[in-house]
């Protein structure tokens, strides 16, 4: 992996991030419109070397105040998505898109950077910020779909606004961030894992998020369920079905199947695997997982999957939403 020193923000690659003595920062953020590449930041340093001067000072304003706070609280190295991956190789993206939970839980620090949020001072001599809940919450970072893991990977996770002032940490927001994402202050606390619930509960935790390519939305669950995929920018949902098709093969855990979606009574319906993480509610978690009569066997090539199923008359002006089965359409 590569990281910046926050003293003057130079490129150094490490076999790993256990490799790393006294550790490292790493930052979550929403991308601005013009990120500086990994490309951009070898130019400046091979530039700045020549002139003698500080890369650092050279940088975009994003890449200098996270180093300049990372180096306040004793860090000499950080992690930032944008330019410490070199996207123009495709084996060293893959690598990164399925190491990337790993990358930001071993950061001893992680800075989630909210652009769009301000602090409010308080106290008589203006000295200390605090928080406004609401400002918080509708910030735009909570509607991305790549800060999900980022937000549950570190055990450290401190806030920061638009001016880098500290506005609090993960662990004593935590049940504010519960109320916000679904995800329980138990998991972002660090006193249950993950992995404790079930497939459609943590689906849900992806909400209404976004990406901007469609198939992140694929692959920024990766680290959610263990699995590994290469990325294939262009495959569109395609990647979305490989992922599922990747859990049914090892799990039998069949609330993979406990989805939403509105049925407008034209045509037939068949389709087995959800078209988005999006269409998982909240409200799965209630949800009893579908009886498994028979359970896949490793040495078979091709899983096959046998089902109970109930079946359960709806009135005809109900709003026909289901996870798996049949339904009456006349």
């Amino acid at each position: 992996m590569w990281l910046l020193s926050t003293h003057r923000a130079e490129l150094r690659f490490f076999a790993s991030p256990e490799k790393v003595r006294d550790g490292y920062a790493a930052l979550s953020h929403v991308w601005d419109t013009k990120e500086q590449s990994f490309q951009d930041v070898r130019t400046i340093q091979e530039r700045c070397a020549r002139d003698g001067t500080n890369p650092r000072d050279v940088v975009c304003q994003k890449i200098r105040r996270c180093c300049e706070l990372a180096e306040s609280h004793g860090y000499k190295w950080v992690w930032i998505d944008t330019c410490c991956i070199d996207k123009t190789s495709s084996a060293e993206l893959s690598e990164a898109i399925n190491s990337m939970f790993r990358y930001y839980a071993f950061a001893r620090i992680c800075y989630g950077y909210l652009r769009d949020v301000s602090p409010v001072l308080s106290g008589t001599r203006g000295l200390t910020y605090r928080l406004e809940s609401m400002t918080f919450v509708e910030s735009i970072w909570f509607q991305r779909g790549w800060t999900l893991q980022e937000l549950i990977a570190p055990r450290f996770f401190v806030f920061v606004s638009k001016s880098w002032k500290v506005l609090g940490t993960k662990a004593d927001l935590a049940e504010l961030l519960e109320e916000r994402t679904g995800i329980p202050a138990t998991v972002l606390r660090f006193q249950a894992s993950h992995t404790e619930f079930s497939v459609a509960q943590r689906m849900s935790w992806f909400g209404q998020r976004k990406t901007t390519r469609l198939e992140d939305e694929a692959y920024c669950l990766l680290w959610l369920f263990d699995i590994n995929l290469p990325p294939l920018y262009g495959e569109g949902r395609n990647a979305f079905l490989r992922l599922q098709e990747e859990l049914m093969k090892r799990s039998v855990d069949t609330t993979l199947f406990a989805w939403n979606f509105r049925y407008d009574g034209k045509g037939s319906f068949s389709r087995l695997f959800a078209p988005s993480p999006s269409v998982f509610p909240p409200t799965c978690i209630s949800y009893t997982p579908l009886r498994l009569i028979q359970q896949p066997h490793e040495s078979t090539p091709r899983v096959s999957w046998k089902f109970s199923l109930a079946m359960v008359q709806a009135p005809a002006a109900a709003d026909r939403r289901t996870g798996l089965g049949p339904r009456d359409t006349s």
